[in-house]
């Protein structure tokens, strides 16, 4: 089973990019960030041409998260829980190919000495909490998408450019391993130890792409039960070189079959 998550910056822009994307690598479960789209504008029809069932959080002009899959989807929460006043499309969860996955757009977070800052820590917060009651169900969990966090230095070109950035900086780290200290497996890393260089996203400024000047922001965090099947997990740089291209590039991983006999994986 094969698990992907990319920031698309536009699903109208990069429509053609995903349908590529789709068609060629196949993954089971396609999980989408900054839709830049209402629900009702989101392509869901040529979506299901390619073979896959949709659940949308949209909003107008920025946000908006999807989870794509080929097998039905069931029981859909759309936002984040814990606090009915957030507005802003950032979390889409389902129950698919027997597996409790969501896709997260977390907030940026910059100025830091704006409100920003603390809205991104308080929805790390609020991750961390509705995180601890999925993992006592005991469902196998995918928790994949834009994380909006360099968890070390070895994550980014440049870290001392990036010292007080709200991607790097101490309460964004320290929330980001709680996060993970509750139990999670962060795919990459977990097969890429010692890796640099492993970027998921460049700028569109001063020649990013082209200089290699990126960050690994992008994340596939496994409940135990499921980073006991990951057999593979690397970064797709290809969509980024396409005209007119994200500046982020799809993540994937890759699950063996399991011993369930109950999941369709």
């Amino acid at each position: 089973m094969k698990i992907a998550t990319w920031n698309v910056n536009s699903i109208k822009v990069r429509l053609p990019h995903v349908l590529e994307y789709l068609r060629e690598t196949a993954p089971d479960v396609m999980l989408l960030q900054e839709l830049k789209a209402v629900n009702e504008a989101f392509p869901e029809s040529e979506i299901g041409d390619a073979g896959y069932n949709c659940a949308v959080l949209g909003q107008r002009t920025y946000n908006g998260v999807a989870v794509l899959s080929k097998h039905p989807l069931d029981d859909v929460l759309r936002g984040l829980p814990g606090d009915n006043t957030d507005t802003q499309a950032r979390y889409v969860e389902v129950e698919t190919a027997g597996l409790r996955i969501a896709s997260l757009y977390l907030p940026n977070g910059n100025p830091v000495d704006s409100d920003k800052f603390p809205y991104k820590l308080g929805w790390m917060d609020r991750l961390i909490a509705h995180t601890e009651e999925l993992l006592e169900t005991g469902s196998p969990l995918v928790l994949g998408g834009d994380y909006n966090i360099c968890p070390t230095a070895a994550d980014l070109h440049d870290p001392e450019a990036y010292a007080n950035d709200a991607l790097c900086r101490p309460e964004s780290r320290s929330r980001y391993r709680t996060l993970v200290n509750l139990g999670l497996t962060e795919a990459f890393r977990a097969l890429h130890p010692d890796e640099t260089g492993a970027y998921t996203y460049w700028g569109y400024q001063a020649g990013a792409w082209r200089k290699d000047h990126g960050l690994r922001i992008d994340h596939l965090l496994l409940s135990p039960a499921v980073a006991d099947r990951l057999v593979a997990c690397d970064i797709d740089k290809k969509p980024r070189g396409q005209t007119q291209a994200s500046d982020h590039t799809p993540v994937w991983c890759e699950l063996n079959s399991g011993e369930r006999e109950d999941t369709p994986w």
